[in-house]
Parts: C-alpha cells; structure tokens; sequence
C-alpha cells in the first residue's frame, strides 16, 4: 500500500475511531439516566441531582477566582465590528437561558440581529428616542450623572457592533386554542437570565453594554414580535476595538454592599 493508501486508511481509521468513542459516551450517558433514580412529587416525576461539593479551601478559593475574574468585567461602548461565530453567540443565549424562572416558564425570547439594514433602522429608531430623552425627558441632576460615563444620545455601536442581542420579556403566553396563559415573576426571572447573559458574554471574552432606549417599543414592531413579547433589554456585542477606554468609577465596597444579619441583631 502507498503512502496516499495509509493516509485513507489513518483517516478511515480515525473515523471509525471517533465513531465508536461517540457511541461509547452515548452508552455510558444513557447507563447513567438508566442508573439515575427517580420519585414522583405531587404526581409529578423528579430526577436525581447530584451537586459536586468542595472542601472549605476550595470554596473559598473557587469563589475567589470568581469573583476577581468578574470584576475584570467593564461595560465598553467600543465594540469592533470584526466578526464572531454565530454559535459563540447562540451558545452565550442558552447559557443565560439556564437561569431560574417563576414556576420555570422560561418567559423570555431572545432576537439575534446582525443585519445591516435592521441594525440601522434599530439605531435610527433608538437615536430618535435618546435624542429626545437628553433634550427634554431627562432632568439635569441625571444627564449631570451620566456625564463621568461619557454618553450622549449618538448610538454608533449598534451598527458597528457584528450582532445585537435583543431580549423580550414574554408577558403571558397563548396555547394552541388561543387562551391566555399566565407567566409568573415575569421581570424578575428575565432580569436574572439578562445577568448571566452577561456573565457568558464576558466568559466568552466579548463585551456588551446595557442599552435601554425609552421608550423601546419600536424593537417590537422593528423585529416583527407578537403583542405577548414586550422590549426588556438591548445589548450590541463582539469583540472590544483595539484601543478601549472607560470611565475610572470605583466599585462599592464591601461595607457599602453587605449587611450582616449578625450586625443588624446585635445591637
């Protein structure tokens, strides 16, 4: 056999190879479910769950690490229009759709925009509403606090930006006879996904920042959303230009974030 016949055979090789592994871990996957133990609650099946645990350094040292790499996080308005991989950006959405919600009805949608002409039509919409906002909404004492950050009501990084994350709060929902249907904690479960959204975004070694024109109601007719989707949050994001700066604001400390129900009895 040649060298070019090794080659086919290696790769073939390597295929069958890959092949078999894959249903290997299939196998041990579903031994584990099989394996699994469950118990019905109020009728309902529940499921095992097994959380890993950690010895008291490790804790600390785990939440620690944590905490120090989060707050490396900054809010960036210099986003470069480089492109990124749609998964990274699919993936960083159903990371941010793991998090808790009321009577777990997951009462969000999230919209990906990267096209050009929806971008501009968002931006040109969302400056219309900033420009009215800083010329006759907002009171002095706020446009004298956002002055340190640096904003205005020009929006460029929502078309520079490759993708923008548009987040609905999803208000009720209709089932397949057209009845209501109720959703529960609402702002608050949406609120709690919008931070680790964040969150895998920074993960991710992208930046974003919180953009929350008012009113926004314009992303719904923009993106085409049903009358139950209501705008919760715009984030443009990608990867930081290659000369960022950012306002030098300092972080609350610990006193100033953290009450003791210790302190708070013992006087």
């Amino acid at each position: 056999m040649g060298s070019h016949g090794n080659w086919l055979y290696q790769i073939s090789f390597i295929k069958r190879s890959s092949i078999v592994t894959t249903c290997i871990c299939h196998l041990h996957r579903i031994q584990a479910f099989l394996n699994m133990k469950t118990k019905l609650i109020n009728g309902h099946p529940h499921i095992q769950h097994e959380v890993p645990k950690y010895s008291s350094e490790e804790m600390l040292s785990r939440s620690k690490e944590y905490y120090d790499w989060l707050n490396t996080r900054r809010t960036v308005r210099d986003i470069s229009s480089d492109p990124i991989p749609l998964e990274v950006v699919q993936n960083i959405i159903m990371a941010a759709s793991t998090a808790p919600s009321g009577a777990h009805k997951q009462p969000w949608t999230f919209c990906i925009v990267s096209d050009p002409t929806i971008k501009k039509l968002i931006r040109q919409a969302a400056e219309k509403e900033e420009y009215e906002s800083y010329n006759s909404r907002m009171s002095e004492r706020w446009k004298k606090d956002l002055e340190a950050i640096g904003t205005d009501w020009n929006k460029p990084f929502l078309e520079e930006a490759p993708y923008l994350i548009v987040v609905f709060k999803r208000a009720y929902e209709i089932d397949e006879e057209g009845i209501k249907q109720n959703n529960y904690y609402v702002n608050e479960s949406v609120g709690i996904a919008c931070g680790m959204l964040i969150s895998a975004i920074h993960h991710a070694g992208l930046v974003t920042l919180t953009h929350t024109p008012s009113p926004m109601n314009f992303l719904q007719k923009i993106l085409k959303r049903p009358e139950n989707e209501r705008p919760f949050l715009l984030l443009p994001i990608g990867l930081s230009k290659e000369e960022v700066f950012v306002p030098d604001l300092k972080r609350k400390d610990f006193k100033q974030v953290i009450v003791s129900s210790r302190l708070l009895t013992s006087n």
